[in-house]
């Protein structure tokens, strides 16, 4: 995997992109800096992998736009050596970005192609993260409880499941809503088990699905 002085120009106009739009976090913009997003996508749309554009993957899934990751990480509001669980593995950016800021990711996919092919993928980064091939919507009890859960597809509904799975004070980000446009959401979980939920406009995702797909 080739990252050159050309990638690393483009690399820095992207994250100067996202600071026009809006993105002040200096540790977001840093991770986003230092991963070569080209090499998340197939070699057909290396020219354009530092537009700040969605890109296919397979299944039917996508690469989320640069700002969007960027937008997710900075509501995060993660800290290092924090426990993150990802629903939706997807090409595994979004999974190396927190990675990148130190945390320790578990991440679940539930189509089994794309699980296995970011599985392998993955072990090309010195990050902390765990795959999963799982339905997110469970989340992942064993591991729980988490500081922070960031989903990555549209949920029609708040995953009570997923709830349960943070610890105090701990937050969920998640699109929200049926249909084209999402509501990006954070819950706040307060320490005697209140939730407090802020709502950061308008985003559009694929959908959250439930089950494993064998195919």
């Amino acid at each position: 995997m080739i990252d050159t002085y050309r990638h690393k120009g483009m690399r820095k106009e992207l994250v100067n992109t996202l600071k026009s739009k809006g993105i002040k976090d200096k540790k977001v913009l840093s991770a986003i800096n230092n991963i070569p997003r080209h090499w998340f996508l197939d070699s057909s749309f290396l020219e354009y992998a530092y537009q700040d554009k969605p890109f296919p993957i397979g299944a039917g899934q996508t690469i989320s736009q640069p700002f969007t990751v960027a937008r997710q990480t900075e509501l995060l509001k993660v800290e290092k050596n924090m426990k993150v669980l990802e629903i939706g593995t997807g090409s595994g950016f979004q999974a190396c970005v927190l990675g990148e800021m130190g945390t320790r990711v578990f991440t679940v996919e539930r189509q089994k192609k794309l699980y296995i092919k970011t599985k392998k993928f993955l072990q090309n980064f010195p990050y902390r993260i765990k795959t999963f091939f799982d339905d997110g919507n469970k989340g992942l009890p064993a591991f729980a409880p988490f500081d922070r859960i960031i989903i990555t597809a549209a949920a029609p509904e708040i995953p009570q499941n997923l709830i349960e799975q943070l610890k105090p004070n701990g937050m969920l980000l998640l699109p929200l809503g049926l249909g084209e446009v999402q509501q990006m959401v954070r819950i706040t979980k307060l320490e005697n088990g209140s939730l407090d939920t802020e709502n950061f406009g308008n985003y559009r995702f694929v959908p959250m699905l439930k089950n494993k797909a064998d195919d």
